[in-house]
């Protein structure tokens, strides 16, 4: 925290001075307003905490502000109000964390005679304890009251009114007498003889060290490959953005003729040269070593040769099929298979076109939002214009009727003036009037407390209801045992309803039938290898030939 504490305590009431709640939010304003200042790290998070922790407790802190404003209000000046605020706030709740020494400079940063007659109005212990106390309890639980507000305070309380007692001393000119310093003894250095000076010795020959080399220029510099990377990703973009232009364009064309296959060779060379400048870390493989190129037999075990021969067997039968179907007239289906390739190639084209269509979208709708919210802070201004404008007239047109009611008053006294030989009739009318005006005031107070009253009544009366059915029910005696026949069902309707008895002999039955079921899939296992065993031989005497 910064030693200048007067700075600190002017930056949280200017910041409150600055807030308001319709337009900007708590967070928001403490940001907007710690961005405007040059302040170190930890100010800054003073700053916010104290403006948060105030606007939090606002309820808790008016409780003492109204009380001090009735009691010395005549002789402060309301705009004062988020100074006090800030100290009562600090003393209240981060007293604790600061200590005592930092809250003395916070406190003499200011002026003596404003803090002395707060913190002597809200440190008096008999307040504490009494009404600002009751009142706190109105808004918050007693046990955060009591164990959060007023007992760390109380425990402070001591250093806090010695605090007090110094700054009453000074605002009265109580100079305390300054200590007489005694004066100490002063040594002196005994009668020796001298002893000779010393020779000094020869200096030692200063190393000289080489010249070294100088840093090359390169180091400060940017890498090249990094503005290579970045003309590559741009030189990409453009070429993304010409082709979701061009295939914009030529969305809705009803003649398209397909490029020739020459033209497609071209454009796959062009993009696999660009590809291969992108790949900067592409891995190169070592070549094969010279033994596995040569041909190694492989030893065959019965799966192995079971499966070579059906492989064999299978591969025989499609070209068979294969030779069938061309001599029946089929077609070969290479052109097809071409016709797919540029088919996927085409759509593939048409995805990336889609996803940069997208992006644009985005950063359209990420452009629209920004405008939206300017529009609406261009509103709000609006708002708040328009309702000072409002204010203002409502204001003028109390200031009319001031004016009117000033007006009559002044032809009331000169009416009076005038019929003053009529005095006794004028101070009975004034008297019925003033009586009349009493009646009415306790006409309408009377039906105020009647209508309060009967409020207190019916609610008294349905919180009494509440209670006794509550006490009826915790009287009526609670079930614990609960008796379970496992020959019903559970009665919910269901078509598949059972009973335990009958659920446990029906997975008896099941566990039955599955063991019955294992031991046929055990039998098939086995007469499967047998045959495998069986077929091992042929198909490796079929697999030699």
């Amino acid at each position: 925290m910064a030693e200048n504490h007067k700075q600190l305590i002017s930056c949280c009431v200017e910041v409150l001075d600055t807030f308001n709640p319709v337009l900007h939010s708590v967070d928001e304003h403490a940001r907007r307003f710690v961005n405007t200042k040059d302040l170190q790290e930890s100010d800054e998070i003073f700053i916010t905490e104290v403006f948060s922790g105030c606007v939090r407790f606002s309820n808790l802190l008016d409780v003492v502000l109204n009380g001090f404003f009735i009691r010395d209000g005549k002789s402060i000046v309301r705009s004062e109000k988020n100074l006090y605020l800030v100290v009562c706030y600090i003393t209240l709740f981060r007293l604790d964390e600061l200590g005592m020494p930092h809250l003395r400079k916070f406190v003499y940063s200011q002026d003596v005679n404003k803090m002395y007659r707060f913190l002597n109005f809200f440190l008096d212990e008999k307040n504490l304890r009494t009404w600002i106390k009751d009142e706190w309890n109105k808004l918050y639980e007693q046990t955060f009251v009591q164990v959060t507000l007023l007992s760390p305070l109380l425990r402070w309380l001591p250093e806090l009114e010695e605090m007090l007692q110094k700054m009453s001393d000074k605002i009265a000119n109580k100079l305390k007498p300054k200590k007489q310093k005694i004066a100490t003894t002063s040594p002196k250095p005994f009668n020796i003889t001298q002893p000779r000076p010393r020779s000094l010795p020869l200096p030692e020959p200063i190393p000289r060290l080489h010249k070294h080399k100088p840093v090359p220029k390169a180091i400060y510099g940017a890498p090249s490959e990094k503005s290579i990377i970045e003309k590559v990703k741009e030189e990409n973009r453009r070429k993304a953005e010409e082709r979701l232009m061009e295939a914009s364009r030529s969305q809705f064309a009803c003649a398209n003729p397909e490029k020739s296959h020459k033209t497609h060779e071209k454009i796959r060379n062009i993009l696999q040269h660009e590809e291969n400048k992108l790949d900067f870390e592409k891995h190169k493989a070592n070549p094969l070593p010279q033994h596995v190129k040569e041909n190694i037999p492989i030893k065959l075990n019965t799966a192995a040769i079971l499966r070579e021969g059906q492989l064999y067997s299978k591969r025989e039968l499609e070209e068979i099929k294969k030779l069938e179907l061309l001599e029946a007239g089929a077609k070969d289906k290479s052109d097809f298979l071409h016709w797919q390739h540029e088919m996927r190639k085409n759509d593939l084209e048409k995805e990336l076109a889609e996803i940069e269509r997208r992006r644009i979208e985005g950063k359209l709708s990420h452009e629209e939002a920004i405008l939206a919210r300017q529009n609406l802070i261009r509103e709000n201004r609006e708002k708040v214009s328009a309702m000072k404008e409002e204010a203002k007239e409502i204001m003028q047109q109390y200031l009319e009727q001031k004016l009117r009611e000033e007006k009559d008053m002044r032809q009331l006294v000169e009416q009076t003036m005038e019929g003053h030989k009529n005095t006794k009739e004028a101070k009975k009318k004034l008297r019925d009037y003033k009586q009349k005006l009493v009646q009415e005031v306790n006409e309408e107070s009377q039906e105020l407390m009647r209508v309060a009253l009967e409020e207190a009544e019916a609610e008294m009366r349905r919180k009494v209801e509440l209670i006794q059915q509550i006490r009826a029910m915790e009287a009526i005696p609670v079930i614990r045992h609960k008796f379970v026949d496992f020959s019903e069902t559970a009665g919910a309707g269901l078509l598949s309803e059972m009973s335990i008895a009958e659920l446990n002999e029906r997975l008896a039955l099941l566990s039955v039938a599955n063991q019955q079921t294992e031991e046929e899939k055990r039998d098939e296992i086995l007469a499967t290898k047998q045959v495998h065993v069986y077929m091992a031989p042929r198909d490796m005497a079929y697999i030699i030939t």
